[in-house]
């Protein structure tokens, strides 16, 4: 199973990103998906997160600017990102619960990272 994150990169202050996701490989069901993020010398936070019943999360920093989406018939999760500020400079990282046998509990998996940055 792979994670497949993209959409990163350098916007100004106010602007505008959408990350996306792709999952891939042997994937019997989804469950839940979210994206984290990691600044120099912090620690790796949820952003946002989505349930396979649609219970959706943000951290208050992001709330009312960011918007998190599951499509799930194409395995991919997308991070709608306005109003976009220097704070938000960070690498994202996406995961997903994944079950890839039958009978075997979901795992989660990780996405390699998008870089955001926002300048001033």
């Amino acid at each position: 199973v792979q994670l497949q994150a993209s959409g990163g990169g350098l916007v100004q202050t106010g602007g505008s990103l959408r990350l996306s996701c792709v999952a891939s490989g042997r994937i019997l069901g989804i469950n839940d998906m979210g994206w984290y993020r990691q600044a120099p010398g912090n620690q790796r936070e949820l952003v946002a997160s989505i349930s396979g019943d649609n219970i959706i999360r943000y951290d208050d920093s992001v709330k009312g600017r960011f918007t998190i989406s599951g499509d799930y018939a194409k395995k991919t999760s997308y991070l709608q990102m306005n109003s976009l500020e220097p704070e938000d400079t960070a690498v994202y990282y996406c995961n997903a619960e994944i079950r890839t046998h039958w009978g075997r509990d979901f795992r989660k998996y990780w996405g390699q990272g998008t870089l955001v940055t926002v300048s001033s």
